[in-house]
């Protein structure tokens, strides 16, 4: 399985059990870190992500891990909190980070750049709008390659 699919198919398993615990999966990585795998998720909750909701979300994901074989091999479990550059991911992020500054880099050209840097001004349909320095940028979401909080 590619590691796309790995991200994928923990984004659609996992997704709801961390709903179901009051938290908001952000972001999902998996890659090798030297001969090791890891599966890294990063939460977001009302008030903020603490070290003990790491640990309590790691007790209750690896049964579940477990049950769904989503990784063939061993790999270690990463659970953080997005940090200060918190990824930007979903239509809804789009929506209610408007008017926070934001990086964002395109997988093709836009008006020939693929790196924003500049305030989001929010998302109609599937365009994503950032002005940069007085510039507004309508971005498809579908071309957005990362997108993170510049905070």
């Amino acid at each position: 399985m590619s590691k796309e699919d790995v991200i994928r198919r923990a984004w659609g398993e996992l997704e709801p059990h961390l709903r179901e615990q009051g938290f908001e999966l952000v972001e999902v990585e998996f890659g090798q870190h030297g001969h090791l795998w890891i599966l890294r998720l990063f939460l977001d909750k009302e008030g903020g992500i603490t070290l003990d909701d790491c640990a309590a979300v790691s007790q209750v994901l690896n049964p579940v891990l477990d049950s769904i074989n989503l990784i063939d091999g061993a790999y270690t479990l990463e659970v953080s909190s997005p940090g200060f550059d918190r990824p930007v991911r979903k239509p809804e992020d789009f929506d209610r980070f408007a008017g926070e500054r934001i990086k964002i880099r395109t997988h093709l050209p836009v008006e020939g750049r693929k790196k924003f840097t500049g305030t989001l001004t929010g998302i109609a349909g599937d365009l994503v709008s950032v002005d940069c320095d007085g510039t507004v940028y309508s971005i498809c979401i579908d071309n957005i390659q990362r997108a993170n909080l510049d905070r």
